[in-house]
C-alpha cells in the first residue's frame, strides 16, 4: 500500500475506532442513568451515534472498508457491517478473507428460521446440522444444503467452503430455455426446475435452482415450499427414506409431481362448484362475471400445473440421459415419469371443462342480452304504427278534417285510436309467441 494511502487508511481506520469506543461510552453511561423515557432516550443516542458512524462510511471507498474490517474486532465488525448499505457490500465481500466472511454470516445461522439450513443422515434419518463455522459444516458431511432467499453475503460465505458459486434467486428467470440443465467441467450438475406455490391468495411457480457436487445437494431459491417442508419431514422421521443427496433430489422432483396432483384435485373440487351453478339454475349477468372470474383463475392454475409437471419431466429425463442414477434411482425415475403422464391426461380433460363451462356462462350471457334485445324489439314494434298515426295527426290535413269536430273531442278520439291500434299490435304479438311456444313443445313432446 502507498505511504499516501497507508496514512490515509490509518487515520480512517482511528476515525472509526474513535466513532465505536465514544459509542460505546455514551451507551453504556445513558444505560446506567436512571431516567423518564429510558428506552426512548437510548434509542434516540443510538441512532444519532449510527448516524455519525454511517456518514464517516459512506465516504470510504469499499476497498479501504473491506482492510478496516479485517482487523476489527468481530462485534465491531458486525456493527460496522449493519451501518453499510448494499452498494458498499458486494463490492467489500468479493475481497474479504473467509474470516470476514465467517463474522458476518454466523448470526444468521443460529437463528431457528435460518436462511441457510444443513442436513446429513445420521441412524439413516435426515438430521439437521448447526452451522457454527466452516470446519463444523464440513465435518459433518451434508447431503443437502438448503437456501431459502440467500443473500450476497450468504453466497459468497458457503462458496467459499465449497469452491462453487451459488446463483442469485432473483436471477434465475432470466435463463434460457437451453440453460436450464447442464454439467460444469468440474463436474458440477445444475438444474433449474419449476415447483408449484398453491395458496389461497396466489399461485405461482417458483424456480429452484439445484446444485449437485461432491455428494451434496445444494437447492436455492427466493421463498419458502411446501414441497421441501414436506420432504424435511419425511426424511426426518422416516429411517433409510435417503441415502444420499441424489435420493433427495428425486424425491423432491416426486414430492413436486404429487403436490401438483393434489393442486388438481382442488381445480376438479372447484369446476365441479361452478358447474353446479351454471347448470342448475338461470344466472344473472352479475352472477356470470363471477363465475367467469372463477373458471378464469382455475383455467390458470390448471396451466401452471401443466407447465410444473413438463418442468419436472424435463428435469428427470435429463438426470437419467446422464448417466449419474444409479440402477435403483432409474427405476424410481421411471415411475416419476409414469406419474407425471398421468397427470397430462387429467390437465388434457380440464382444460375442456373449462373451455364448456365458459362457453356455458358466455352462453348464458347472451341470451340475458337476447332478452333484453327482445323486449326492445316489442316496443319498437308496438310504436311503429303508433308513430306513423301519430305523424298523421300532427299534419295539417287533419286539422281541416276535423275543423267542424271540438279538438278536445276530435283529439281524444285519435288518442283511444292509437291505444286501441297498440293494444292489437302487441296481442298479435303475443298470440305469435304463444304459437311459437306451442309449435316447440309439441317437437319435445313428439322426440320423447
Amino acid at each position: 500500500m502507498p505511504k499516501d494511502n497507508t496514512a490515509k487508511f490509518h487515520n480512517s481506520h482511528q476515525a472509526i475506532l474513535d466513532k465505536i469506543q465514544k459509542h460505546k461510552l455514551i451507551a453504556e453511561l445513558v444505560h446506567k442513568q436512571a431516567m423518564p423515557h429510558h428506552n426512548l432516550v437510548e434509542s434516540l443516542v443510538h441512532k444519532e451515534n449510527m448516524a455519525q458512524l454511517q456518514q464517516i462510511l459512506n465516504h470510504l471507498p469499499p476497498e479501504e472498508i473491506g482492510h478496516i474490517l479485517e482487523v476489527l474486532s468481530p462485534e465491531d465488525q458486525l456493527l460496522i457491517w449493519e451501518q453499510l448499505d448494499d452498494a458498499h457490500k458486494q463490492p467489500i465481500l468479493l475481497e474479504a478473507p473467509i474470516s470476514v466472511l465467517q463474522i458476518l454470516g454466523k448470526q444468521d445461522y443460529k437463528t431457528e428460521k435460518s436462511r441457510v439450513k444443513a442436513f446429513n443422515l445420521v441412524d439413516g434419518r435426515l438430521n439437521e446440522v448447526s452451522i457454527t463455522s466452516p470446519q463444523a459444516l464440513l465435518d459433518a458431511t451434508p447431503i443437502w444444503i438448503d437456501l431459502v432467499a440467500p443473500t450476497f453475503e450468504d453466497r459468497i460465505w458457503l462458496g467459499d467452503i465449497f469452491g462453487i458459486d451459488f446463483p442469485d434467486p432473483e436471477q434465475l428467470r432470466d435463463l434460457e430455455s437451453s440453460a436450464r440443465f447442464y454439467v460444469e467441467e468440474n463436474g458440477e450438475i445444475h438444474l433449474h426446475s419449476d415447483f408449484l406455490l398453491d395458496k389461497e391468495d396466489v399461485t405461482r411457480n417458483i424456480i429452484v435452482a439445484f446444485i449437485l457436487y461432491h455428494d451434496i445437494l445444494f437447492s436455492i431459491r427466493k421463498e419458502e415450499l411446501p414441497v421441501f417442508r414436506l420432504q424435511r419431514l419425511r426424511a426426518l422421521s422416516q429411517v433409510n427414506y435417503v441415502t444420499n443427496s441424489k435420493d433427495m433430489l428425486l424425491d423432491l422432483y416426486a414430492a413436486n409431481a404429487e403436490y401438483s396432483a393434489d393442486a388438481l384435485e382442488d381445480v376438479y373440487v372447484a369446476l365441479e362448484v361452478v358447474g353446479n351453478q351454471v347448470l342448475n339454475k338461470q344466472m344473472s349477468d352479475e352472477e356470470a362475471s363471477k363465475i367467469l372470474v372463477s373458471i378464469a383463475n382455475e383455467e390458470d392454475l390448471n396451466g401452471r400445473i401443466r407447465r410444473n409437471v413438463m418442468d419436472t419431466r424435463r428435469a428427470v429425463s435429463f438426470l437419467m440421459r446422464s448417466k449419474f442414477l444409479a440402477k435403483d434411482q432409474l427405476d424410481y425415475s421411471q415411475q416419476i415419469l409414469r406419474d407425471i403422464e398421468s397427470l397430462d391426461g387429467h390437465t388434457a380433460f380440464l382444460f375442456d371443462k373449462i373451455n364448456f363451462l365458459m362457453d356455458a356462462s358466455v352462453g348464458f350471457i347472451n341470451i340475458n342480452q337476447n332478452k333484453v334485445v327482445k323486449r326492445l324489439t316489442v316496443v319498437s314494434v308496438v310504436f311503429m304504427p303508433l308513430n306513423v298515426l301519430a305523424g298523421i295527426g300532427g299534419m295539417s290535413e287533419f286539422s281541416m278534417m276535423t275543423a267542424t269536430i271540438p279538438w278536445a273531442i276530435s283529439y281524444g278520439l285519435f288518442t283511444l285510436a292509437l291505444v286501441l291500434v297498440g293494444g292489437i299490435t302487441y296481442g298479435i304479438l303475443r298470440f305469435l309467441e304463444q304459437r311459437e311456444q306451442q309449435k316447440t313443445q309439441r317437437k319435445t313432446a313428439g322426440a320423447q
